[in-house]
């Protein structure tokens, strides 16, 4: 097939290279403008730009399709294409975008839907303490995730953080797209129950409030690993937790309960394992106490 991708972050690369291996032709890739990134601030291109620019395709970078320049460019780039793929691409495509290739524009997104329609279905599902997720191969349509679907596949979330499964699920998707492709089926309308969106992550919510549970703040640790990473105040002095277990404990929130960092949560104790001072590389907690005495009773905010 003649195929536009359409994606972002490295969540949309594997996609674009079983498309490249099965043999379709990628007429253009469509991503987000490169970014001021790092110490220097010097743009840098997403890494669907890179993977596509490496491969020699042509790349297009419309900051917003609400320009009609845009939408006309992207209508002659369409001409003769067969499909548009989609993942994690972060615009907002219009009805002449979607209607534009022969059959549609097909979207990979991170969970069964329509549980957790939006733009972060991944994080959201091991927030909810969800006991499975999967990736979903969709018919896009106007509305928010609303599309029928095409395949599904299902994983359990089970320990793993939001980088292990955005990992699984882009692999995962990325052959279940070209399955799809290859083995055309009917599209199948979303349920009418079970909807809830995923709303994009505030860093805001990356804070550690011990007024929660411990395995609320377990969950919020796998959910911000990698990104935007949990945190807490450690006697005053912020330190991110990237990974954690939960231990039975009196409550007593808000306080370390021993010197190894057990931390007093609402309900039970949240025992971070990797952590990461200010400046610091992250490492495992006894290396980080070597250096720095956190005693029994020390404020946790």
């Amino acid at each position: 097939m003649r195929i536009i991708h359409m994606g972002t972050p490295m969540f949309a690369v594997p996609a674009l290279d079983a498309l490249v291996a099965a043999g379709h032709e990628i007429v253009a890739v469509y991503t987000r403008a490169p970014k001021p990134a790092g110490r220097g601030k010097q743009l840098q291109m997403s890494p669907v730009h890179a993977r596509a620019a490496a491969l020699g395709l042509p790349v297009f970078t419309p900051r917003t399709f609400r320009d009609p320049a845009a939408v006309d460019e992207f209508l002659a780039v369409a001409r003769g294409v067969d499909v548009a793929t989609v993942a994690a691409y972060g615009l907002i495509l219009p009805p002449a975008v979607l209607a534009a290739p022969r059959l549609g524009c097909l979207n990979i997104h991170g969970s069964i839907l329509p549980r957790w329609r939006g733009a972060a279905p991944i994080q959201r599902a091991i927030l909810a303490g969800d006991a499975i997720t999967g990736v979903t191969i969709m018919q896009m349509e106007e509305g928010l995730d609303t599309g029928p679907m095409l395949a599904l596949a299902e994983t359990p979330v089970a320990a793993r953080t939001s980088g292990d499964l955005f990992a699984e699920l882009a692999q995962t998707g990325a052959q279940l797209l070209v399955d799809v492709l290859a083995n055309p089926r009917p599209a199948v309308p979303q349920p009418d129950d079970g909807i809830t969106i995923a709303t994009r992550i505030d860093k805001a919510e990356s804070h550690l409030d011990c007024r929660r549970s411990a395995a609320e703040l377990e969950r919020m640790v796998r959910a911000f690993n990698p990104a935007p990473g949990a945190w807490a105040e450690i006697g005053g002095e912020r330190v991110k937790i990237w990974a954690a277990s939960v231990e039975a404990a009196p409550r007593h929130p808000g306080v370390t309960l021993d010197d190894r960092l057990l931390i007093g949560t609402a309900d039970g104790a949240l025992r971070p394992t990797i952590v990461q001072r200010a400046g610091k590389p992250a490492m495992p907690v006894q290396a980080l106490l070597n250096g720095w005495r956190v005693p029994a009773g020390t404020k946790v905010a």
